[in-house]
């Protein structure tokens, strides 16, 4: 958000591909404590269920809960909060590239090219690069309705690998919003996508199979797509600083997003507010692109399934001390003993090949 002060009298122009006015995704992530975002906060779960043919548990992950954000409420108090500073400029148009330096920044927008005065550019859109390993992340969800209640708010399903994996990792998941009401998603990590009615009755068998759901509505759905990969980001090109999935901030081994933009928005505005220059950013830590680079190369190449992967850690570790790891806020002793419960010759393996 923008606050007063040093930035109020700067021009700023935000440019998006269209106008954010649909529920079309949700964010979740796991938090101790309140957060910026908490007002807008949709649920949150202190247990969540992990589920697998070799391991079952409830969980408790105190201090942090699991929490969700939908969309529409994100939009709208983003926007919210821009219409309130004049200095801000919305303007839907396809972004074909930029670039900025001392004397000026050009913009590509609708294959159009614009040239303005030098300025501060970041950038958010994503463009695949050359990578060894890709794997998409692939979601689809439903928000259902039952007349019965069946669902319990006082938890969440983090992941239920006990459905097939013909196609490579997958799971579902299960976010209760009341008794009567959840958020079902079929999800992938996978290098290619599934057929479109596939992932409609891919849910359906979840929700009948193992909810014992026959009779519910379809109030909502959701598709999306993450990049998982070992590409390395740069965190300034052509003078333009990258964030988001485009930064490196997309969690190569979970695909997890939302809190790493938010610890890099942080940093941002910590530098600006200081007159720092942003070439302090740093990006993710080595030793956690390795992590999770070996583990992408094991799902890429499925040398070990990922329900057994997953299901090992949250077996043999603190369900606490794996979110930890997975938010890169583990230390290196932390680190070890995670790394030490798990197979020791795939991810040997697959971690020498990252070394290469």
């Amino acid at each position: 958000m923008i606050r007063s002060g040093r930035f109020s009298d700067k021009k700023i122009l935000l440019i998006d591909r269209e106008p954010k006015t649909k529920n079309d995704r949700t964010w979740c992530f796991w938090e101790a404590g309140d957060s910026f975002f908490e007002s807008i906060v949709y649920r949150k779960w202190p247990r969540v269920d992990f589920l697998s043919d070799t391991y079952q548990a409830t969980l408790t992950i105190s201090p942090y809960e699991y929490k969700m954000i939908r969309g529409a409420d994100f939009y709208q108090y983003c926007f919210q909060e821009i219409s309130r500073h004049p200095q801000i400029e919305i303007i839907y148009a396809e972004i074909g590239g930029c670039s900025t330096d001392e004397k000026s920044t050009t913009l590509v927008l609708n294959q159009a090219q614009f040239q303005l005065p030098p300025a501060v550019v970041f950038n958010a859109v994503y463009r695949p690069g050359t990578s060894r390993l890709n794997v998409l992340q692939h979601f689809k969800g439903w928000v259902i309705e039952t007349e019965q209640p069946v669902f319990d708010p006082g938890k969440a399903s983090l992941m239920d690998f006990r459905v097939h994996q013909q196609e490579g990792t997958t799971f579902a998941y299960v976010l209760p919003f009341d008794a009567h009401k959840a958020l079902v998603e079929y999800t992938l990590f996978t290098p290619q996508l599934l057929a479109s009615e596939q992932y409609d009755q891919e849910l359906k068998n979840y929700i009948r199979d193992f909810l014992k759901i026959t009779q519910y509505t379809v109030k909502e759905e959701e598709f999306g797509i993450i990049p998982m990969t070992d590409e390395k980001f740069p965190i300034q090109q052509n003078g333009v600083i990258h964030i988001g999935t485009a930064g490196g901030q997309t969690k190569a081994s979970s695909g997890y997003t939302f809190q790493f933009i938010q610890k890099q928005s942080d940093r941002i505005l910590e530098l600006l507010l200081k007159g720092e220059s942003l070439s302090h950013l740093k990006p993710t830590p080595w030793r956690f692109r390795f992590y999770d680079n070996t583990l992408l190369y094991i799902l890429y190449h499925k040398t070990l399934p990922g329900r057994k992967i997953f299901s090992t850690l949250f077996k043999k570790n603190k369900a606490t001390q794996v979110l930890k790891f997975l938010d890169n806020e583990s230390t290196l002793r932390e680190e070890l003993g995670i790394i030490s419960s798990l197979p020791t010759w795939p991810f040997l393996k697959a971690a020498l090949m990252q070394l290469r």
